[in-house]
């Protein structure tokens, strides 16, 4: 039996997570703000809001982004601290400015630490960009799982950076992309996928087989993560191509 990709959805309003958390299929609600980037953090209490409707509606996870992150381990970790005093069980962190793999995992190091020494279980995730060509500096993809291990992170994640309508298959192959979820499997890493999925995407994501894929534009008005509300009609087209 094939195994479950599991399902993020990412609200950045207490109302849209009220919406997602209505589906038991989605795995994860992750808490952002995309108005601040591709993994724009947003308010700590926002996240204590959407931690506290989990805890009474559902048995998902509460994950939160911290944000793109230029070389700032200090920043970055009392962001993740942040994160996790607010509730998070999954904190994520994009490696945006970071250039050698030294520097990535210095960073990463200081966020899981902050992290794990206030609670152990929480999951932290290294996340890098489909798209580096796009941007003046950020560690390559096929890079990021030997980081996330090496700094002794849970979860390794692809997205892309500039939101424009391009989407992570627009840069990386499947061939590309299952090399990279076998890196991660190395490690014993957990995979996870983002990056402007579309519905003809699907098909792909299931012969990758990541552990987890992110959305929101996919569940969004109009495929429009910053203006679009997410809708539960999306969420249940989704769930349906996904599980079929």
């Amino acid at each position: 039996m094939q195994k479950k990709i599991k399902l993020l959805v990412s609200p950045k309003t207490l109302e849209e997570a009220k919406v997602v958390v209505k589906y038991e299929e989605v795995d994860f609600i992750d808490c952002k703000n995309p108005s601040e980037g591709s993994l724009g953090a947003n308010f700590p209490w926002i996240i204590k809001q959407m931690k506290n409707l989990i805890q009474f509606s559902g048995s998902q996870l509460l994950s939160a982004t911290i944000g793109d992150f230029p070389n700032l381990p200090g920043t970055a970790s009392l962001a993740a601290l942040g994160a996790a005093v607010a509730g998070a069980d999954i904190i994520k962190i994009g490696l945006k400015g970071p250039t050698t793999e030294n520097e990535c995992i210095f960073l990463m190091n200081k966020v899981v630490k902050a992290v794990k020494d206030y609670k152990k279980n929480i999951k932290v995730v290294a996340a890098g960009y489909a798209d580096k060509i796009r941007m003046e500096s950020s560690p390559d993809f096929l890079s990021l799982p030997f980081i996330a291990a090496k700094s002794g992170a849970d979860i390794v994640m692809l997205d892309t950076y500039v939101k424009d309508g391009k989407g992570l298959f627009d840069f990386l192959t499947v061939e590309q992309l299952k090399l990279f979820r076998d890196k991660a499997k190395e490690f014993n890493l957990e995979v996870a996928l983002a990056g402007n999925l579309r519905k003809n995407s699907l098909p792909k994501i299931k012969e990758i087989l990541p552990d987890i894929i992110g959305v929101r534009s996919m569940v969004c008005e109009g495929y429009d993560r910053n203006n679009g509300l997410i809708k539960g009609h999306l969420i249940e087209e989704l769930k349906a191509e996904l599980y079929r």
